[in-house]
């Protein structure tokens, strides 16, 4: 559990350094028999803040929780 919690914290830093996720969309212009166009579109998704900080409590809450568990 240790891990997937330090995994879950690296996620929440990626997201401050990059907070917009970035991916390309193929879209279809036309298609008449063998002819074919397709244009590439890039899109821009933000990432809020406070979901990078809900994402930061529970990393930290499972790595806290999972040394707790080990200590007792």
């Amino acid at each position: 559990m240790r891990i997937v919690g330090i995994i879950l914290i690296a996620i929440v830093l990626l997201t401050l350094a990059l907070p917009y996720v970035t991916f390309t969309k193929r879209e279809k212009v036309f298609d008449i028999g063998p002819v074919e166009a397709v244009a590439e579109k890039k899109e821009r998704i933000p990432v809020s803040p406070i979901i990078g900080g809900i994402v930061l409590v529970a990393g930290a809450g499972i790595v806290i929780a999972s040394i707790a568990k080990k200590g007792s």
